[in-house]
């Protein structure tokens, strides 16, 4: 029982405990793989935030190793991620004031309250709002973060250091200021850039990133580029985080709250796309609740060694999968390959060059931009379009912050629209009496004399009036006022709602004047307590509730045949007694 309960909350503690031999060699070589091609990109993330750069490494040992513990996905990598450093370090800049010491210690702060924020999530099983976010609203986040990170490193890539922060601000100063470029700056850039494609297109397999930042590196050791202007990392201290004593204004937590709420919305939808894609691909399911508990200790877990938040690395993710990874294990072997350079190898690390940092991350986010998919989506869906492209707009023009307020507003937006003004259909049936909807593309007929209709959203206070007006015009509109109203109420009668109640008591009256008797088809036991607690009195010739739409659609025509029956045989009495 213990074993089973701490099973359930540790699901990767299973996979270790119960680890076949034979998965060893693919997961040793898949660890390897993605620890090359992590640490690269981890340094490079750090110094987009204006960290020392041995915190990106922080930010993934400690995270991947709880991860494989708490983790339901076999292929999923953890760790740092443009759009997650992005938004941190647009939040946290401007309260740092400058002072990197402050800016570490509130991008901690911001990372350990991101982490709680999907732990309490979790707790209370919102993992569902994984789909909170459309897939347009975030493409057009990830592409707005991926622009705004590629132009935040051209001061690097061309040796500027004049260039404004913003990215409007930057973007139109930038060729005015092409004349400062600093030559051998944009030579190392244009090297790491030139060795980097070489590497994928001649051994595809190989760590392209990380093979173009050890020859830079090894280029800086071996002729001291400094002497010729160009910046390196610089010393990076100790291999283990060092933890000191917070010495901000205890107010500008309450300025990382919503940000950090933002942050962790972001990361788990990303997060879960990732997860689910790959699940899908290797074929198996992952726990979108579990997955939220452990993306929440892995970030609470960052926070404490001294490293930043975290989500789904979708490039490792990849690299682990096309290695042949097979379970959590591939986690712990990169853990401990970068925990390796950690202890062993910092010193080297303070030689790599600026600009080849400032290429890595330009190239690694280059991945998330794809304007031919967002084009694409115009000829699909013109309203997602519309969406992606409003919250790349917002994300570019207003900044990282305000930009993934409105994705978050937008989505919630996009949701209520769709329960406040649902789409709806007037059913029918075929040669065969199977029910379908009815437009004037098809030969589905309506059932005589019958109104059969659909409303595709549960009924609430704030869209039963749009129910009653969409119902009454699907009526009026007919040539010959239907006697009898079928609602499939199984769609749309979903909770006990007061004002629910009370409308389709007004409903109910309103049609029994015109002679209309309203039919309420599926959860027949449900509405039957929910009427008599809303004390709602009725009659069969006012108002019934029935298990499901066939089942009325016989109940009224055996009616009507009883009712032609009647008509029949008093019409035959007559003319019986007129003989």
């Amino acid at each position: 029982m213990i074993k089973a309960r701490l099973y359930s909350w540790m699901p990767g503690l299973q996979t270790l405990f119960n680890y076949q031999l034979a998965d060893l060699g693919p997961d040793i070589k898949a660890g390897l793989s993605v620890a090359a091609v992590a640490l690269p990109v981890a340094i490079a993330y750090a110094e987009l935030m204006g960290i020392n750069a041995i915190v990106g490494l922080y930010a993934c040992v400690l995270p991947m190793l709880m991860y494989a513990l708490f983790g339901t996905s076999k292929q999923l990598i953890i760790g740092p991620d443009a759009a997650t450093c992005a938004v941190i370090a647009a939040a946290v800049a401007p309260l740092a004031m400058g002072d990197e010491n402050i800016r570490w210690q509130l991008i901690i702060v911001m990372s350990l309250m991101t982490g709680i924020w999907c732990l309490i999530a979790a707790r209370f099983r919102f993992g569902m709002f994984a789909d909170f976010l459309s897939g347009p609203i975030l493409q057009g986040l990830l592409n707005g973060v991926a622009l705004t990170i590629v132009v935040s490193q051209l001061g690097k890539i061309f040796g500027i250091n004049s260039l404004p922060s913003g990215f409007i601000e930057r973007l139109v100063a930038f060729p005015l200021s092409l004349s400062e470029t600093h030559i051998p700056t944009f030579i190392v850039a244009a090297l790491t850039l030139v060795v980097t494609i070489f590497i994928k297109r001649v051994r595809s397999k190989w760590p392209s990133l990380l093979i173009a930042m050890v020859l830079a590196t090894g280029a800086s050791m071996l002729f001291n580029l400094e002497q010729y202007g160009i910046h390196t990392v610089g010393n990076l201290g100790d291999g283990l985080p060092f933890i000191g004593t917070p010495d901000f204004a205890p107010g500008l937590l309450r300025d990382l709250v919503t940000p950090s709420l933002n942050l962790a919305v972001i990361s788990f939808v990303s997060f879960m796309m990732t997860a689910r894609s790959f699940a899908s691909k290797n074929g198996y399911a992952v726990d979108a609740d579990q997955e939220l508990r452990a993306l929440g200790i892995a970030n609470i877990a960052s926070a404490l060694s001294q490293g930043f938040a975290v989500s789904a690395a979708s490039s490792r993710t990849a690299v682990n999968d096309m290695m042949g990874g097979k379970t959590q294990m591939v986690s712990v072997v990169a853990a401990l390959s970068i925990l390796v350079v950690l202890l062993f190898s910092v010193d080297l690390l303070g030689y790599i060059p600026m600009p080849a940092l400032g290429m890595v991350l330009i190239i690694s986010t280059f991945s998330l931009i794809s304007f031919r998919s967002i084009y694409a989506m115009r000829k699909r869906n013109r309203q997602a379009f519309f969406l992606c492209v409003f919250t790349l707009c917002a994300v570019l023009l207003v900044g990282l912050i305000s930009g993934v307020g409105f994705a978050v507003l937008l989505g919630l937006l996009q949701f209520i629209r769709i329960i406040f003004r649902p789409t709806d259909q007037l059913l029918g049936v075929d040669e065969q009496g199977m029910l379908h909807s009815m437009n004037p593309d098809n030969e589905i007929q309506p059932v005589d004399d019958v109104l059969i209709y659909r409303f595709n959203s549960p009924l609430t206070y704030f869209n039963v009036n749009y129910f009653k007006e969409r119902l009454n015009k699907h009526i009026d509109s007919q040539h010959k006022r239907p006697a009898w109203v079928i609602i499939d109420a199984a769609v749309s009668f979903t909770h006990n709602d007061v004002s629910v109640f009370s409308a389709l008591n007004d409903l109910v009256t309103s049609l029994k004047s015109k002679g209309v008797t309203l039919v309420l088809a599926g959860r027949r036991t449900s509405l039957n307590r929910w009427l008599e607690q809303n004390k709602i009195n009725r009659s069969d010739d006012d108002l019934l509730v029935v298990p499901d739409i066939y089942f009325a659609i016989r109940l009224i025509q055996s009616k009507q045949h009883i009712q032609q029956k009647s008509v029949d045989d008093r019409q035959n009495e007559e003319h019986r007694l007129l003989d």
